[in-house]
């Protein structure tokens, strides 16, 4: 069993007077994260599934009797797939207001239900842990740091979800089936999501445009869809937990580009699930963008981990100098450059060092990322 690092954060937080909201996506470890937290409890455990019709309907018009049948003598209620039961965050809110003793524990596979339906009934009632696919430090903790820096060529190509670690021979077969089935359950479940066929071929052009700016128009014309509908659709995809953004960093420079963005996927099997390539990594003519997408994947599990504020960006002037990712804080701003080739030899713009010479600047490549993960 691979101990996930962010156990310690969740059981700090249980029986604090707040529900306990996990987010991550499909197949990511949710359950098995939460059977893990309550392994050693002896409290009294009710387990729901907002999959199950019968429990989304009951918890979807709850009221504070219904409740009290429902947990009976519990102490521990733990709702999986949270975000497909209606009004749940109402639920939420009265066993935390009105069942002082009882602890809440709610997993969700996708944000937008859960976050629409949760966010205001639940304001200053709740905790919230961000669960993503296995982590390089997660890795390093469970067997070592050369095992896993041996692994990286995998982890490139086939990810880090949970089954794929586990059985790495049946891999290309996993990461199929998750790409093309479980990822977007709930995205087709959602009525603004009308034509699936136009969310497979956007989350398509994504995947072959990682490290690149995001166009909308570009992107529009390449599917043939509005550009509403295509806003909308990365949206959902970001509220899946496929895909996350990062935003231009802008502060001094007059030419930086100040509304450009580039998208990521949470994790590098997806990508080429998606793509059908899994092609070994030295015949691969899109490695570079791979390495950047592994890197900064793997940086949002390290700040979900560690609960790091600072923020995170890539920088780009009018005049094509580019860094490919920059980490802000109030206090402190860091500047990476991900490079496949340790030969490479990289120099950062001189605008960038003259606007921010106070930050630090660093070339990321596969004999120093460790550092960078964990």
């Amino acid at each position: 069993m691979i101990k996930r690092h962010q156990l310690a954060f969740a059981k700090e937080r249980l029986f604090k007077g707040k529900a306990l909201i996990i987010y991550g996506p499909r197949q990511a470890g949710k359950t098995t994260f939460t059977e893990l937290l309550l392994k050693e409890t002896k409290e009294e455990i009710l387990k729901l599934n907002g999959d199950d019709a019968d429990t989304r309907s009951m918890l979807s018009e709850a009221n504070s009797t219904l409740l009290q049948n429902i947990i009976g003598s519990h102490k521990i209620l733990v709702i999986d797939e949270a975000q497909r039961i209606p009004n749940i965050g109402v639920a939420i809110k009265i066993v935390v207001d009105q069942f002082k003793d009882v602890q809440v524990i709610a997993t969700g596979s996708s944000s937008f239900e859960l976050a629409n339906h949760i966010n205001e009934p639940l304001t200053g009632r709740k905790y919230e842990l961000l669960l993503l696919p296995i982590a390089f430090q997660e890795m390093v903790s469970h067997t070592d740091y050369l095992s896993e820096t041996r692994m990286l060529e995998q982890r490139l190509v086939y990810g880090s979800y949970p089954e794929i670690i586990t059985d790495p021979s049946h891999a290309e077969e996993h990461i199929k089936l998750l790409a093309n089935s479980y990822l977007y359950k709930d995205l087709y479940l959602l009525e603004q999501i009308k034509k699936p066929i136009l969310l497979e071929k956007l989350v398509k052009a994504l995947a072959l445009q990682v490290g690149s700016e995001v166009s909308v128009n570009e992107l529009s014309k390449l599917i043939g869809a509005d550009n509403k509908t295509i806003e909308k659709y990365i949206s959902a995809l970001e509220q899946a937990f496929v895909v996350f953004t990062l935003t231009s960093f802008s502060r001094n420079v007059r030419n930086e580009l100040k509304k450009s963005r580039k998208i990521y996927f949470y994790d590098n099997g997806v990508i080429n699930a998606i793509t059908g390539n899994f092609t070994p990594i030295h015949q691969r003519s899109d490695v570079g963008a791979l390495w950047e997408n592994y890197l900064i994947s793997e940086r949002m599990k390290y700040k979900a981990i560690e609960q790091m504020s600072a923020t995170s960006h890539f920088w780009r002037t009018t005049q094509q100098q580019e860094i490919d990712y920059i980490e802000s804080s109030s206090t402190s701003i860091a500047a990476y450059e991900f490079k496949w080739s340790i030969k490479a030899n990289y120099k950062f713009p001189v605008t960038f060092s003259k606007a921010y010479p106070s930050s630090t600047l660093q070339t990321i490549h596969p004999k120093n990322y460790g550092s960078f993960l964990s």
